[in-house]
């Protein structure tokens, strides 16, 4: 029989020993500026900035803690340095279209001047239009097309009036228009007396008011006439002085913005709207009450805000060097698009132009955005909406009940704006393939994938680096340096984590937690110096004892017989596999029986746990491997006849993983046999169809099991 061939201590553990760095702690190393062990993530990323095309954006694929948030905001924040500034935008009231602000687009800095320039021009507009409106000169002008227009107004009622006393009719004016009434022997005609003339007279008398009536239409048409072209002068010499008081404003603003059409057609509008609109600028005593000519706006009319005339800047870059870098936690519809802003006014929804807010992706127009690509699916309507935000190159900035269509409150639809922004999503694997394979926008709007390892080799090199971040860590998070002793065990630490002595774990974040805890116990100990290996060693063990009390309940039934595992003696058809058990945040190994009844038959391997529905796709694999092997071997020229039931005993959760297969395939042998299988070892593997033993996973807790 072969024997079992032991292994030392040495071979099992790798001591780490830093003797060729020549470090006696932290403060000897210099900061990392490696990214350990992702070179080929970093040569990925580089490739996907340098390309400056929409659709290669790019995916971070690993597992949580490699550091792709790290590695890929020092990248950025390098080469976002090396980049343009981008632009500002602005918002502007449309005058042809008020509910279709328009979007403005000005150089780095020049959004918030033309917002100044704009605020301080409608303070101008508050202040000179009305107080040119007050002046003598302008009052004089005004007073003399009213006295124009009375004067030809009287000259026609005079005619008027004149020409009823020729036909015997008297003209009476009154507030509610003019009055004829037939006069006889000078004398106004009352119904009475009218009713007792004779027909040729009433017939005269009317033909007579018939004449005078029609006069009076006459009239009346031409004082309207009279009173319309009256307003008209009055309304031209409103625009001139309005024009005058700020003409020259509006054209040093046009001079100064020439090179920006967009401005200058703004500033068009702007001009008409005003000379149209110029009522909102009279002082309260040069507008007439109802009822007179030429109505202004009216009494008890609120005082005009001139919110067209102001400017809403959403972008604003000039405190931004290089190229905006932003990292959305956060990615609601709103604060990834931009939202609306809504006010109530005498209950009902308000909104306007002013109110428009930008997004992140507005902020990072121009430069890059970080996204976590489960947050895309959290929220609604928010991966759908960002990739059409990627393929057409232009931000919405919408309602979401507008967005999809939804029925709610009648708002406003801003003008798009263009969007020149590198998306970076971060995430793992297999949200990666699952979006590859099923999401055809994703394919093609997503063509970089920086793939993060969690493992490097572990030399020289490596180690080299491994210390250095230990050194950043205690610089950034205000940790005790670490001694030789202690940076030696994290190494140690590391291999662990891997599953490979000859490897070390990427994955920052678990080192980093060990880090902090064990500078926490160090200081706890009332330790002044450094953090020492003891320290380390202490954090290791009370993190395992925060999390282990499920794996010491299985350890005392097994020492009280109710979890049953034989240590001694020989048994046949029974054998002590290994099982890993996953917490979470702790995995451990515990023995497992493993028992396998033979009988006559044809029913072959039946597996226990897959009849009862307890068994995982890679355990009936493995169970069906197993079949292949005895069938290739035992049954070549005449039928197999053999049933055998293999279960694991006392399990009562599911079963997956195919590295019991080994000692399966021992059991059954035993049972067949009648050879006897000794209980104090325990196996594990995994067996090929050719019965080759294979390497399996989990190995430190199965063997610490």
């Amino acid at each position: 029989m072969r024997k079992v061939q032991e292994l030392k201590a040495s071979q099992v553990y790798r001591v780490c020993d830093l003797g060729s760095l020549n470090v006696e702690s932290t403060d000897d190393l210099n900061p990392c500026e490696d990214f350990i062990g992702q070179r080929r993530a970093v040569d990925a990323i580089m490739f996907g900035l340098g390309m400056e095309y929409g659709e290669y954006n790019i995916y971070l694929a690993g597992p949580t803690g490699v550091g792709k948030s790290t590695t890929i905001e020092t990248i950025l924040d390098r080469v976002a340095k090396e980049k343009p500034t981008p632009g500002d935008w602005c918002y502007v009231y449309n005058f042809q279209n008020p509910n279709e602000p328009k979007a403005i687009e000005l150089p780095t800095g020049r959004g918030r001047v033309f917002k100044k320039d704009m605020d301080e021009f409608v303070q101008v507009l508050k202040t000179d239009i009305p107080t040119a409106f007050e002046s003598k000169e302008f009052e004089e002008q005004r007073q003399n097309i009213m006295n124009e227009f009375q004067r030809k107004k009287n000259i026609l009622f005079e005619e008027l009036q004149k020409k009823g006393a020729e036909s015997q009719i008297q003209v009476q004016f009154s507030p509610t228009g003019i009055i004829t009434i037939p006069l006889v022997e000078g004398k106004p005609v009352t119904q009475e007396s009218y009713a007792a003339l004779d027909d040729a007279t009433k017939e005269e008398i009317q033909t007579r008011k018939e004449k005078i009536d029609n006069i009076v239409a006459e009239s009346l048409k031409t004082a309207r006439k009279i009173e319309n072209e009256a307003g008209e002068k009055i309304k031209e010499l409103e625009k001139r002085v309005a024009l005058f008081s700020v003409g020259q404003i509006i054209e040093t603003l046009r001079e100064k913005y020439t090179s920006y059409p967009k401005v200058i057609d703004y500033l068009d509008q702007m001009q008409k709207n005003i000379l149209e609109n110029i009522d909102i600028f009279l002082p309260e005593k040069n507008v007439p009450q109802a009822g007179m000519p030429f109505m202004g706006r009216g009494p008890q009319q609120p005082a005009p805000q001139f919110t067209e005339y102001k400017v809403n800047v959403i972008i604003d870059n000039s405190l931004t060097q290089g190229a905006p870098v932003i990292f959305e936690t956060n990615p609601t519809y709103n604060n990834l698009f931009g939202s609306i802003e809504k006010e109530v006014r005498f209950g009902a929804m308000f909104t306007d132009f002013t109110m428009i807010q930008a997004g992140s992706l507005a902020k990072a127009n121009g430069g890059y955005i970080v996204l976590e690509i489960l947050d895309m699916f959290k929220y609604p309507f928010i991966w759908d909406a960002l990739k059409k935000a990627i393929e057409n190159e232009e931000l919405r900035i919408e309602d979401i009940y507008q967005q999809y269509g939804i029925s709610g409150p009648v708002g406003i639809r801003p003008e798009p704006i263009d969007l020149d922004v590198k998306v970076i999503l971060a995430g793992n694997s297999y949200m990666y393939q699952m979006l590859y394979s099923y999401d055809e926008d994703f394919r093609k709007l997503f063509k970089v994938k920086a793939d993060f390892d969690s493992v490097v080799d572990r030399n020289d090199e490596t180690i080299s680096q491994y210390s250095c971040f230990i050194r950043t860590i205690c610089d950034r998070d205000k940790l005790k340096s670490f001694d030789r002793s202690g940076i030696e065990r994290v190494i140690e630490y590391s291999s662990r984590l891997s599953g490979d002595q000859n490897k070390l774990s990427v994955q920052l974040g678990s080192i980093t937690k060990i880090l902090k805890e064990a500078d926490y116990w160090s200081r706890v100990e009332g330790d002044e110096g450094s953090t020492r290996r003891e320290h380390v060693e202490k954090a290791i063990e009370e993190k395992v004892y925060r999390s282990n009390m499920v794996e010491e309940k299985i350890q005392e039934s097994i020492a009280k017989g109710v979890i049953m595992v034989d240590t001694e003696g020989m048994v046949t058809g029974q054998i002590n596999g290994l099982a890993v058990y996953n917490m979470g945040d702790y995995a451990f190994g515990k023995p497992s029986r493993i028992t396998c009844e033979t009988y006559m038959g044809t029913e072959g391997l039946v597996n226990i746990e897959r009849r009862a529905r307890m068994s995982g796709n890679i355990h009936d694999k493995g169970v069906l491997i197993l079949s292949g092997y005895i069938g290739s071997n035992y049954a070549q020229k005449v039928p197999l006849s053999l049933s055998a039931s293999i279960g694991f005993e006392q399990t009562y959760e599911m079963i997956d993983g195919d590295s019991a297969s080994a000692a399966e395939l021992i059991v059954l042998f035993s049972s067949l046999s009648g050879v006897p299988v000794k209980q104090s070892l325990a196996i594990t593997g995994s067996v090929n169809q050719k019965g080759q033993i294979q390497p399996i996973g989990g190995v430190n807790e199965k063997i610490e099991g």
